[in-house]
């Protein structure tokens, strides 16, 4: 019996939740009647569980159904919307063709106008007209890097900026900007512009900058004759003023700026060309010497000529002082004294010129000496920096000629001082011996007009 109870047990479903288990049963009656209730009531869920399953497979048939029709409706769509997609391919392309070739003229229009607008950015960069009006460059710049197709006003305003560029580049303007001094230091100051050629502040001649954006003023400025007719257009009011500006617009105010001065080549001499200058300038004060030596001598000699008692404070008085301290002399002896008088008076007239031809002939021999020795440096330089850059190659040699223009400098005054002063002391010493020869000539007059003559 036990063993009956444990199958029917074991036949019962568990139940879900252990707080629903009936209670226990007291007897087998109890048990029996128990198994049964629990078996109808499993028997009565097996049919609701029926009945639910075949009422959601109807469902699920209707979904299915649904599906299906929404499937075939969407497959319907998407065939209409190929076709559809397809025929709007045609479209595009048919209408890109169109596109195509009505755009072609246009396309060659973006290109010109792109060559254009870099052609005025570079222009407008490099204007003075830049520094009075800045930013112009700001749409030239603008449609030069643009990949579509210009505006209609952009390119007015394009070409109004180039007739801008053109009324502005005959007027003369004063404005405020400011500039860059030679100290590096930025101040406001009023600016005359010429043109698109150059402007002035103060009559000295600026530059723009145009990495910039600002007038500088260069460190050599152009002669003073050019900076006082700026100075002049500067404070004119009106009519017209005569100017002198640079038509390279500042390119030769820059390479003025590179160009040596004068103390600057001087210094390029080095000691050679130092020791040449000195004995130029010991020559000029030997010239310079014997100038004021023999002005005085010819107007004492002037003098004495309207005297005809000697003066011994020049040399005509001394040399015919010979003949008044020997009266009595035959002529063959008054002859050799005069002669003698004559040659004692050379040294001081003639002194100095010998230095003077040393002097000259000495120079270009020097200038030549400072010429291979800086072209032996020269060369020397490019043997270790190689010959890559021809302008360190011009500098060495440009250095290296100097002296020799420095000697050629120094022997050309010379040659010709020198000529000048010789001639004048040979005028002087023919003055001697024309009188001279007069004394002798008088004294043999004299001696052949006298009775003791046989």
């Amino acid at each position: 019996m036990s063993r009956w109870m444990l199958m029917v047990l074991a036949l019962l479903p568990l139940p879900a939740r252990a707080e629903t288990l009936p209670p226990a049963p007291r007897s087998l009656d109890e048990l029996l009647q128990a198994v049964l209730q629990q078996h109808d009531r499993q028997k009565q869920e097996d049919a609701e569980r029926e009945q639910r399953f075949l009422k959601e497979r109807d469902q699920q048939q209707a979904l299915l159904a649904q599906a299906r029709a929404a499937l075939a409706a969407e497959e319907a769509r998407s065939a209409a919307l190929k076709a559809t997609y397809d025929k709007n391919e045609q479209t595009i392309a048919r209408q890109r063709e169109a596109l195509k070739a009505a755009t072609c003229e246009l396309g060659e229009l973006q290109g010109v106008v792109r060559q254009v607008a870099g052609d005025v950015k570079s222009l407008l960069d490099a204007s003075l007209v830049s520094a009075q009006l800045p930013g112009r460059d700001a749409l030239p710049a603008r449609l030069a890097r643009s990949e579509e197709l210009p505006a209609v006003g952009d390119i007015e305003n394009l070409w109004q900026l180039l007739l801008q560029e053109i009324v502005e580049s005959g007027k003369v303007v004063r404005f405020q900007a400011k500039v860059i001094g030679v100290n590096g230091k930025e101040r406001e100051r009023t600016v005359t512009r010429i043109g698109v050629f150059n402007a002035t502040d103060d009559g000295h001649f600026l530059r723009y900058a145009n990495d910039i954006q600002r007038l500088v003023e260069p460190a050599e400025q152009p002669e003073s004759i050019y900076q006082h007719m700026a100075r002049n257009l500067e404070h004119s009011k009106e009519g017209l003023t005569a100017v002198a500006f640079d038509p390279t617009r500042g390119a030769m105010l820059a390479l003025l700026a590179q160009t040596p001065g004068f103390w600057q080549r001087i210094e390029q001499g080095r000691a050679i060309g130092m020791f040449t200058i000195g004995l130029g300038l010991l020559a000029l004060v030997i010239a310079a010497r014997r100038f004021w030596v023999l002005t005085r001598i010819q107007q004492g000699m002037e003098r004495q000529l309207k005297n005809p008692r000697p003066n011994p404070d020049n040399p005509l008085g001394r040399v015919m002082k010979v003949y008044f301290d020997h009266p009595h002399l035959d002529v063959e002896a008054l002859g050799l004294q005069l002669e003698e008088a004559i040659l004692r008076e050379l040294p001081a007239l003639q002194r100095g010129l010998g230095a003077l031809v040393i002097i000259a002939e000495a120079s270009p021999l020097l200038g030549l000496l400072g010429t291979v020795s800086g072209m032996i440096s020269t060369f020397q330089a490019l043997s270790l920096f190689g010959a890559g850059d021809a302008k360190v190659v011009a500098g060495g040699i440009s250095e290296a000629l100097v002296t020799t223009v420095i000697g050629m400098s120094v022997a050309i005054p010379c040659l010709l001082i020198h000529s000048v002063l010789r001639g004048r002391s040979e005028q002087l010493i023919q003055v001697l011996d024309e009188q001279s020869a007069g004394i002798v000539a008088r004294v043999a007059e004299q001696a052949s007009q006298s009775p003791g003559k046989p």
